[in-house]
C-alpha cells in the first residue's frame, strides 16, 4: 500500500509541474498556495506515520496557521452500491477532471456489499492509490442509522480499513438489522436509538485500541425524511466527540429540479420531495423538507438547528457533496446481469453501457457542482481528516469562489488570531477585526457560467453552553450581523469588518451568494434579511442559485 511518503503533491501544488501545463483552475489554486507560503517543500509530505494525537487535535486558542485548501467529496457511489451505476474508475477520473484532491467512496450497506463488494472495491482503491498518487482516496460506508437516516463512515487507510467497515456493517447497520425507518422493528424507537449510540461507541473503541488510526462519521441529508431528530444528532455527537463531527449542510442530487429535465412537476433540488411521515420527528415544520438555496433547512436557517448546536460551543462540521448515483444529461445505463447473478451474491452491479439517449438522473459528477474545501498545512489523508474534525472547512456550489480566507484578531493587532474552526480569547468589550480575503472565480464553471459573488454576510450567535432541551432547534440570539455588498468586485480583495465582544462568548460564521435568488430568511427578515429561499417545484436550476458557507470562529470572553 502506498504510504504518505509515496504520495505526490497535486499538480497545482507541485513545483515540478510547469505552470504552462495547468488549467485556469490549477493556476488560481497555485497562486493561493503561494500566498499562503506553502508552495513546494513547505507543503510536501511528512512522515508516513500518523501524526501524534496532540498534533491532530482541533487547533484552538491562539494558533492561526496559513492554510492550503484541498477540495473533496465524501459521498460517492459506484457499482458497489446496489442503486448506483458508474464504475470506480469513471468516478475517480471525473473527480480528477473537476479538481478534487480527495474522495470518499461510501457505498450503501447491503449483505452483498459486506460479504463481497467491500473487499472487491478495496482492491480497486489500492490500485488507484498506487497509480494516481496525486489523489487522496478513502473507502467508506453509507450507514443506515438505526431509527434514522444515513451517515458516511470512513477511516484512515491501513491494514484494517475494510475489515472495520464490514464488521460495522453486519453488526450495526439499521437496514441489515431491520431497524431502519419503516422497518419491522422500527416502532421500538428507544432500542433503535440506543443501538445507534452503541455503534458509534464501537467505532470510537476501534480507534482507541489502534485497530484503525482514525475514523469519522458525518450525517447525510438530515432533513430529507425528517427522521433525524435534534436529540439524536446531539446523542451521536456526544457519544464519541471527534468521531461524529458533523453533517451534510448541502446534500447531493442538486440537479433534481432542473426545469424540463424530469417529468415530475414536484421535483426539488436534492430530491427533497417528501412530507412528514409516521417516522418523522414531529417537532419539524412541514416546510423544512425542501432545500433552501441548495442547503438543508437545518443549515440554511439562520438561528436554526445548526446554529443551536453551535451555540453550545461545540464544532459541528457541515459539508457539500455529490451523492452521485446517476448524473443529469448522461447517456450511460446499467448493464445486464449474467444468469444467476445478483447484487447479493456478487457485491456489485454489472458495468454500465453507453447509449445515445439521456438516462434518468438528478446528480452531478464529483466536484462538478458541489465542493467541500478543507484547510491543511500538509498534503495527506490524515491531514484531510484532521481538517474536517477541526472545522477548517468551507463549502460552495457552482464553483462560486476560487478561495476565501477568514481571520479574527484583536483590532490593535496584539496576540494571535483564529481562523475557521478556531477559538480566540478576549475581554468584554474588546474590539476585534474580522478579515475576509475573497478570491473570486477567474474562469467559467463546468456549466459555462462565470460565477459572480454578490454579497458576504457575517452571522453572529451567542454561545450559551449545553442545551437544556436536547430537542431544541432554535438559536434565538443568532442573526445576520453585517452584510457587505461586493457586486462587481473581481480578483482578490479583503474585507475588514469590525466586531465588538460583549459580555458572553459568541461565534461568527460567513455566508454569501451570487444574488440571483434570495429573500427573508426562514425565521424572518429581522434575523436574516436576505437568505436562501426555496424554489418553486420543478424550477430549481442550481447553476443560477449558488451559495457558499464557512465554519465558525469561536470567541471566548473572560475577565
Amino acid at each position: 500500500m502506498p504510504t504518505e511518503n509515496h504520495r505526490k503533491l497535486p499538480a497545482w501544488a507541485d513545483p515540478e509541474v510547469p505552470a504552462a501545463r495547468l488549467d485556469a483552475q490549477g493556476l488560481s489554486r497555485r497562486g493561493l498556495l503561494r500566498r499562503a507560503g506553502l508552495f513546494g517543500a513547505a507543503f510536501a509530505l511528512g512522515s508516513a506515520a500518523p501524526a501524534a494525537a496532540a498534533e491532530r487535535a482541533p487547533q484552538t486558542g491562539g494558533t492561526d496557521p496559513e492554510l492550503a485548501w484541498l477540495v473533496g467529496d465524501h459521498h460517492i457511489h459506484s457499482v458497489y452500491s446496489h442503486d448506483a451505476k458508474y464504475t470506480f474508475s469513471q468516478l475517480a477520473q471525473a473527480g480528477a477532471r473537476y479538481g478534487l484532491d480527495w474522495m470518499v467512496f461510501n457505498e450503501h450497506s447491503n449483505f452483498g456489499h459486506a460479504r463481497y463488494g467491500a473487499e472487491l472495491e478495496h482492491q480497486e482503491i489500492l490500485k488507484a492509490r498506487a497509480e494516481n498518487p496525486r489523489q487522496l482516496i478513502f473507502q467508506g460506508l453509507e450507514w443506515y442509522i438505526p431509527d434514522a437516516e444515513h451517515c458516511t463512515v470512513f477511516s484512515a487507510p491501513g491494514r484494517n480499513e475494510v475489515n472495520l467497515l464490514a464488521q460495522f456493517e453486519l453488526a450495526y447497520d439499521g437496514k441489515l438489522l431491520g431497524y431502519s425507518a419503516g422497518g419491522p422493528a422500527h416502532p421500538d424507537t428507544p432500542r433503535n436509538e440506543a443501538h445507534a449510540v452503541k455503534a458509534i461507541q464501537w467505532l470510537a473503541e476501534q480507534k482507541r485500541t489502534g485497530f484503525v488510526d482514525d475514523v469519522l462519521v458525518l450525517a447525510n441529508h438530515p432533513m430529507r425524511l425528517g427522521i433525524d431528530s435534534p436529540h439524536e444528532m446531539r446523542n451521536w455527537r456526544d457519544a464519541a466527540p471527534g468521531i461524529v463531527i458533523g453533517m451534510e449542510g448541502a446534500p447531493g442530487a442538486q440537479g433534481g429540479a432542473i426545469p424540463g429535465w424530469k417529468d415530475n412537476p414536484n421535483a426539488q433540488r436534492g430530491e427533497y420531495e417528501n412530507a412528514p411521515s409516521a417516522d418523522s420527528w414531529p417537532g419539524y415544520p412541514t416546510d423544512a423538507y425542501v432545500l433552501y438555496g441548495g442547503f438543508d433547512w437545518v443549515t440554511a436557517t439562520v438561528g436554526g438547528l445548526w446554529d443551536e448546536m453551535l451555540s453550545e460551543g461545540k464544532l459541528f462540521t457541515i459539508t457539500s457533496n455529490s451523492d452521485v448515483h446517476r448524473v443529469v444529461f448522461d447517456t450511460w445505463k446499467n448493464g445486464d446481469w449474467l444468469p444467476g447473478q445478483n447484487f447479493d451474491n456478487t457485491g456489485h452491479l454489472p458495468d454500465p453501457v453507453n447509449t445515445t439517449e439521456y438516462q434518468t438522473g438528478g446528480d452531478f459528477w464529483p466536484g462538478q457542482f458541489s465542493r467541500t474545501h478543507v484547510g491543511v498545512t500538509r498534503f495527506g489523508r490524515h491531514a484531510v481528516m484532521d481538517a474536517l474534525r477541526a472545522g477548517r472547512v468551507w463549502v460552495d456550489h457552482g464553483h462560486l469562489l476560487d478561495g476565501i480566507d477568514v481571520r479574527l484578531k484583536r483590532a490593535d493587532g496584539t496576540g494571535a488570531g483564529a481562523t475557521l474552526g478556531g477559538r480566540i480569547v478576549v475581554r468584554p468589550g474588546e474590539k476585534l477585526e474580522l478579515t475576509v480575503t475573497v478570491s473570486t472565480a477567474n474562469r467559467v464553471n463546468p456549466h459555462g457560467i462565470l460565477p459572480k459573488l454578490a454579497h458576504v454576510d457575517v452571522i453572529r450567535g451567542a454561545v450559551r453552553g449545553p442545551a437544556a432541551d436536547r430537542d431544541s432547534w432554535r438559536a434565538p440570539d443568532t442573526r445576520v450581523a453585517h452584510t457587505s455588498d461586493v457586486t462587481g468586485r473581481t480578483g482578490t480583495y479583503t474585507l475588514r469588518i469590525p466586531v465588538v465582544a460583549g459580555d458572553e462568548p459568541f461565534y461568527v460564521r460567513l455566508r454569501g451568494s451570487d444574488g440571483n435568488r434570495g429573500g427573508a430568511g426562514y425565521l424572518g427578515a429581522g434575523i436574516d434579511p436576505y437568505g436562501p429561499i426555496a424554489h418553486e417545484p420543478g424550477d430549481g436550476d442550481p447553476w443560477i442559485d449558488t451559495w457558499f458557507c464557512t465554519h465558525p470562529v469561536f470567541v471566548d470572553v473572560t475577565g
